[in-house]
């Protein structure tokens, strides 16, 4: 019985790696791809701090970042993750949130609050092309200037590869991770279309948020299990409650 995942790549794999480290067999499922959009810096544009949300939007622009002035501002990230990436990608200074983007606004707010950088200066926000929440014009609404450039975008999959839907077939799956609404609403799609959605919605579905985890229930999951707070930690420690749970057949 192994533990689907169905973050995009290559987070999945590190997923994937933590999960067997504590035991579980894994199969992967991406069901978002990562494509970088075109980026330019404007070099007339004055920033005092960039903030992102997920490291895909650093990813997406590491080729521009060899020597780039971006390098010398601070750098407000969303977990340790995106954090690391920026740190890899040359950020010298580096804040980390610990939660979602919400948290990250809440760390600008303190950020300016404490000095760390002048909220008369724009910042530059590295984001992808779909948003889960209008973090730039709740920074806005605090009297921050924010510049959003997206850098990338995510495409649904448009179906689960062969070897995935045999294993929901054969009952060789036991749960299923979800780490977005997005990534869950194409898994959806992509298991309706594969002819597994019966199979795939009546195992426990883990998700990293309660926005995730109402995309499942309103497609008619009947386990659904929500971390207690949205960061992969938590999300492991809610897998391991599904399965303790689940009925025994």
């Amino acid at each position: 019985m192994a533990v689907l995942v169905t973050r995009p790549s290559p987070d999945d794999e590190t997923t994937a790696e933590a999960l067997r480290a504590r035991g579980f067999d894994v199969l992967r499922a991406p069901m978002l791809r990562f494509e970088p959009v075109p980026f330019q810096d404007d070099a007339d544009a004055s920033y005092g701090a960039i903030i992102v949300t997920s490291a895909n939007a650093l990813r997406a622009i590491a080729s521009h970042l060899a020597d780039s002035r971006l390098l010398t501002l601070p750098l407000f990230a969303v977990g340790e993750n995106t954090a690391a990436t920026a740190r890899e990608a040359g950020f010298a200074e580096v804040i980390a949130s610990k939660g979602d983007a919400g948290a990250l606004r809440d760390l600008v707010l303190a950020g300016a609050k404490s000095k760390q950088l002048k909220k008369s200066s724009p910042i530059l926000y590295l984001a992808g092309a779909d948003l889960a929440r209008d973090l730039a014009g709740e920074l806005g609404e605090k009297g921050f200037t924010v510049v959003t450039q997206t850098t990338y975008r995510m495409v649904p999959a448009p179906s689960l590869a062969r070897e995935i839907c045999d294993a929901f077939v054969a009952d060789e799956v036991e749960a299923v991770l979800h780490y977005s609404r997005r990534s869950a609403r194409a898994f959806l799609e992509a298991a309706r279309s594969g002819g597994v959605e019966i199979s795939a919605l009546a195992l426990p579905q883990c998700c990293i948020s309660a926005a995730v985890a109402a995309v499942l229930r309103d497609a008619g999951a009947s386990q659904v299990t929500q971390a207690a707070s949205p960061d992969e930690n938590a999300l492991f420690e809610a897998l391991a409650r599904a399965l303790q749970s689940r009925p025994k057949s």
